[in-house]
């Protein structure tokens, strides 16, 4: 049955405008992205079988251009389409945090840091340079490494602080295998950058591990 004859309430778009985004399934808000199936499949019944298909819609959207377009129904115009919205999500966020708004728990910057960095197939250790009011100036990426670590240097991320007339610093890192159990190298690391911006008087106000889930070491009473 095609969607144009399902009841009203039930259609992906009516069902938005009724209700709300927050109120669609998965494959619900892809059809309306993919905005018509294939022969024999409405766009819901595909969006279906491209998240059963690709592990759901964090493994769809993580996809690279190849990978993607192997996808029955799916060529280089999906894929573009689906970048420029993934992007701007991006660019949303990042703008909002940049008006002003304040890092004030460890959820707000869990949400911030894994939309940055939870999709690199390799580890990234980023510092998110606040000011008094604990406001974003810059998210920087610091450090790159392989997927079994990145070498961090303190020297680079004081001297990143002092440039930016930071008050305040969280630490952020993917761990690309998905596990965001922090190491013991995590810890260390966490203990040697805290303590040199304590003579710069920065304070260290979290260090975030992004893999499947996020941990923030700060919940934790580590910091």
């Amino acid at each position: 049955m095609a969607i144009t004859d399902w009841p009203a309430d039930q259609r992906p778009r009516e069902k938005l405008l009724g209700q709300g985004p927050s109120a669609l399934t998965d494959a619900e808000l892809l059809a309306i992205f993919l905005r018509t199936g294939i022969q024999g499949k409405s766009a819901v019944a595909l969006a279906r079988e491209l998240l059963e298909n690709n592990g759901g819609l964090r493994g769809l959207l993580s996809l690279d251009r190849e990978a993607f377009c192997a996808n029955k129904g799916m060529g280089d115009a999906k894929y573009v389409q689906l970048q420029a919205v993934i992007e701007m999500a991006r660019r949303y966020l990042r703008e909002k945090l940049q008006r002003g708004d304040a890092f004030t728990s460890p959820e707000s910057t869990a949400s911030y840091v894994q939309h940055r960095l939870r999709d690199y197939p390799y580890e990234v250790f980023a510092c998110l340079f606040l000011d008094t009011r604990h406001r974003l100036i810059e998210f920087e990426e610091m450090f790159r490494g392989t997927i079994d670590g990145a070498s961090v240097h303190t020297r680079e991320i004081v001297r990143r602080a002092l440039h930016h007339n930071a008050a305040a610093i969280i630490l952020a890192h993917n761990h690309p295998s998905g596990n965001a159990e922090p190491s013991q190298a995590d810890h260390r690391i966490t203990t040697r950058i805290r303590e040199a911006l304590s003579l710069i008087d920065v304070r260290v106000l979290d260090h975030i591990v992004v893999g499947d889930e996020t941990v923030s070491m700060a919940a934790r009473g580590i910091i």
